[in-house]
Parts: structure tokens; C-alpha cells; sequence
């Protein structure tokens, strides 16, 4: 694991830089054009269409109708089970707050731990937020993106959908600062984790239906979408 970590980090350091450099000025510019939608390379198109579609029948045909079977579970239970899998993510977001030197923010997600592991019953509830310690959400790829590095290319990986060279390097970094994997068995690690998926697929308000009836080109939405939204988080 730790030499596929090295292998993708030194991709990430190759492909980030060209894609920087395109984002430079230049004078055949219309300086009075309105400023273009931030852009990622996407040299494995073709693959990641694939991956795509296979993604989106998944989606459709077994995906969404399990997540809308457990929405005969009230809903309060359903947020209180996202809310004790977001209290299981405290040091991921806490170490990459502190890799970031955001200190109140790094301070912030320890208490709001805590506070919901004790008061929260475990992290079932979310007394921190109504105490006003909100969830400060930060992950390798952000930090990375923080100190500089570009996203790379685009990928869509099988289950998880869209991603970039640099947040798939993140994805591993955060793995080994999650609870759960050194607590459980493989099998058990991934049942956990789909409960989680499916769970907060049936709190969603059928957001990725809506891109399927009203956009020409799904994948071309979807890509430009978490583009723009990664460079977000890392602007914040």
C-alpha cells in the first residue's frame, strides 16, 4: 500500500504542474470574456466514460432502490446514524485542519468529539453544532491542494464515482488515520462503509435523478461539478 501511495504521489507531482500552467494568462486572451469554468485534464475520457456508465446502471438499478427501501426507517434515525459515522471521521478532518495550520479549527473538531461522544450518546447526535462548534470539513486532497498541489486528472473510480490524482493520493492518506480499519475485519470494514453510503444516499433528495432528466451530457456535468467543488474546499 505504501508503495502504490508513493507511485500515485509521484504522478500527482508530474501531471500537476502542466495543468497549473495552463491556468497562466495569456496575451491572446479577451480580457472582457467572461472568466471560464476551472478545468481538469481528462487524458482517460473514454475509461472513465466506461466506468461512468457502469456506475450510473448501478446507480439506477440497485444503488438507489436499496437507499429508498431504508427510507421506511424514520428519517431522525437515518440522520442519527450519518451523524455517528461523521463523528468516526473526527481525526481525518483534525489532522488535515493541523497539517493546514488552522489551529481553532484543528480545536474545534476535538471538542465537537467530544462534546457529541459524551453528550451526543456516541455520536448518534450533534449537540456540538447547536453549541456552535461546526464541523470544519478538511481531507488530504484539500490539504494537498492547500500547499500548491494541482488536482491532476480526472477519475472515475468503480462505486465512488468522480475523483482526481490528487484527492485518490488523499483518499489512501486518510485511510490511515481512520478508526475503523485497524478495529475490523475487511468484510466487516466494507459492510460499515456501504451502510454509511446507502444511508446517506437515502437522505439525499434524488439530486443525481434531476442531472439525468435535465443535462445533455451527464458525465460533463458531473466532471465540471466536482471540479469547481473541490477547488472550492480548497479555497476555504
Amino acid at each position: 500500500m505504501t508503495r502504490i501511495a508513493l507511485l500515485l504521489l509521484v504522478l500527482l507531482l508530474f501531471f500537476s504542474f502542466p495543468v497549473a500552467a495552463e491556468e497562466e494568462f495569456s496575451l491572446e486572451e479577451d480580457p472582457f470574456a467572461e472568466p471560464e469554468a476551472k478545468k481538469i485534464a481528462d487524458p482517460l475520457e473514454p475509461v472513465n466514460r466506461g466506468i461512468f456508465w457502469v456506475n450510473d446502471k448501478l446507480y439506477i438499478y440497485l444503488l438507489k432502490p436499496v437507499a429508498k427501501g431504508l427510507r421506511v426507517v424514520p428519517e431522525p434515525a437515518r440522520i442519527s446514524a450519518s451523524n455517528f459515522f461523521s463523528n468516526l471521521g473526527t481525526p481525518a478532518r483534525a489532522a488535515n485542519n493541523l497539517l493546514q495550520l488552522k489551529f481553532a479549527n484543528t480545536a474545534g473538531e476535538l471538542g465537537r468529539f467530544l462534546v457529541n461522544s459524551t453528550f451526543g450518546l456516541a455520536g448518534l447526535f450533534d449537540p456540538a453544532t447547536k453549541w456552535g462548534l461546526e464541523k470544519k470539513e478538511e481531507d488530504l486532497g484539500q490539504t494537498l491542494g492547500h500547499y500548491g498541489i494541482g488536482q491532476g486528472f480526472y477519475l472515475v473510480l468503480p462505486v465512488l464515482g468522480s475523483t482526481s490524482l490528487r484527492d485518490g493520493v488523499g483518499r489512501i492518506g486518510d485511510h490511515f488515520v481512520d478508526p475503523l480499519p485497524p478495529a475490523l475485519k475487511v468484510e466487516e470494514l466494507v459492510a460499515l462503509r456501504a451502510l454509511d453510503g446507502e444511508n446517506e444516499l437515502s437522505l439525499d433528495k434524488d439530486t443525481y435523478e434531476g442531472i439525468r432528466e435535465n443535462e445533455l451530457d451527464p458525465y460533463l456535468f458531473v466532471r465540471d461539478a466536482y471540479t469547481q467543488m473541490r477547488a472550492g474546499k480548497v479555497r476555504k
